[in-house]
């Protein structure tokens, strides 16, 4: 006969020896007629601390016998575990790569106790009653082509106290078979997709976040945003995070009808078949969002949650974009200004102009702050490393505002150069003679870096990244 679940509990969840993988507590009600919970509550369990992983299959194992044993295996997705009647030894192993692999828990399970594995972790149970019923959800379709890593249940490395001895257990003859701790191959994180990798901030990324097999730096050559199939171009299960830095950000040339239309599918069209596939796949999307959504008329620095006031073409469709990825349950949104990096750009126009003798005329109307690309790519690992909440983030260099003609001073300075061949003038002025289109630029274009400084991630002060990157 089953014995009583334990009664009398409050919903908790609690951390083991294993990175993420979680006991969680369940009330139970009894009476003389049996006992009622709820098994997964998605409202009150993610307060109390459970991932929202999105579960979309629910599987039951029956087992007779008591010592039925089964495991250690670690699925490619996530699973809640319970008991519908019964009880269970249950065993884990961390089997992802990284320093806590072969890392141990084990716990009782009743039906008052349910257990969140997330991915990797390998898992294993033995009955301690007859007729008992395991339970779980997954946040992935059973597929016959997905991978799986094992450990064998007798392995002494990790030296499981079996309540049953396996000699007199239940195992199936592949249970028997997994290989030893030693010869296991670590599961890798989830795939990563970097869009826009030679770009400067796709170079920035590459750097940040290294070379590694599950990571995908993806040129526009190799990964077309305005591809139509794009929904069908990869196994998009195996995929944890897309980082888009593919952008088309010529904002001049946007204001012309081909360039219009070359915004709208790649700043628009693209990223929302990206948040499709990152909202039906559970995937975390990073997207990088730009000072041109707003108009530039406030008399501060702009807040993440601002409206958006876009002026120009580009502007309008980096804002579109922004709602698009707004929907995703998992996403970063990284607002950035006066981006800085490997390649053309202003700062290394004016370091060349100094060298060469030539005395610029620059803007001192527009003021912001320079974000210098590894900065935005160091920001975007903190964000992800740190598991910060969900949202957008203002992600700028520190320090003081200056104006383009500010910034073109320090450059001849720092340079060894005179900045007094510097000559400010007004947008108007700059653009008076222009050949074709002009997009509108925000005159006010500094953003408040609070957010992502309470994140835990503080911005360099500007004027020392530009030194060191004029030193480079």
């Amino acid at each position: 006969m089953a014995s009583e679940p334990e009664y009398g509990k409050q919903l908790s969840v609690s951390e083991t020896t294993i990175p993420g993988l979680l006991v969680v507590d369940l009330p139970v009600i009894g009476d003389n007629r049996g006992w009622f919970k709820e098994n997964w509550q998605r409202t009150r369990m993610t307060a109390a601390g459970l991932p929202d992983f999105g579960p979309v299959q629910n599987n039951v194992a029956f087992n007779d016998g008591v010592g039925t044993t089964r495991g250690i295996h670690a699925e490619p997705w996530d699973k809640y575990v319970s008991v519908a009647t019964g009880r269970i030894f249950g065993a884990w192993v961390d089997l992802r790569e990284g320093p806590t692999f072969g890392t141990v828990f084990t716990i009782e399970v009743d039906p008052s106790r349910a257990i969140f594995v997330p991915r990797g972790v390998g898992n294993a149970y033995q009955t301690l009653e007859q007729g008992t019923v395991y339970v779980y959800l997954v946040n992935d379709h059973w597929s016959a082509d997905a991978s799986y890593s094992f450990l064998n249940l007798a392995d002494e490395t990790v030296g499981i106290d079996w309540p049953i001895p396996l000699q007199r257990a239940e195992l199936s003859q592949k249970d028997r078979t997994h290989p030893r701790l030693a010869d296991v191959a670590p599961v890798a994180p989830k795939r990563m997709l970097i869009t826009g990798a030679d770009g400067q901030v796709g170079k920035a990324l590459r750097e940040a976040f290294g070379e590694h097999p599950y990571i995908e730096y993806a040129s526009r050559a190799a990964f077309d945003l305005t591809d139509p199939g794009l929904a069908g171009r990869r196994r998009w299960r195996d995929y944890g995070t897309i980082i888009n830095a593919a952008a088309y950000t010529a904002v001049d040339r946007a204001e012309t009808a081909e360039g219009r239309a070359d915004a709208w599918a790649a700043n628009v069209t693209g990223v929302g078949a990206l948040a499709r596939v990152a909202t039906e796949y559970g995937i975390t999307l990073v997207h990088i969002s730009s000072d041109y959504v707003f108009d530039g008329s406030l008399d501060r620095a702009y807040v993440e949650d601002d409206a958006v006031c876009p002026l120009g073409v580009y502007g309008q469709t980096k804002a579109a974009g922004d709602a698009l990825v707004a929907a995703v349950p998992r996403h970063y949104i990284v607002r950035t200004s006066w981006v800085i990096g490997e390649g053309a750009n202003f700062v290394r126009t004016m370091a060349s102009l100094a060298e060469r003798g030539v005395d610029p005329r620059v803007v001192d109307d527009q003021t912001g702050r320079l974000t210098f690309a590894g900065d935005i790519a160091a920001g975007i690992r903190h964000l992800l490393d740190s598991q910060a909440p969900y949202g957008v983030y203002n992600l700028t260099g520190g320090g003081e505002p200056r104006s383009w003609a500010d910034i073109a001073r320090d450059v001849f300075r720092l340079s060894g150069h005179d900045p007094a061949r510097v000559t400010p003038v007004s947008t108007d002025e700059y653009f008076a003679d222009a050949a074709g289109p002009v997009a509108p630029r925000p005159r006010n274009s500094v953003l408040d870096l609070a957010k992502i400084t309470a994140a835990g991630f503080t911005p360099r002060e500007v004027t020392e990244s530009l030194a060191e990157y004029l030193r480079r």
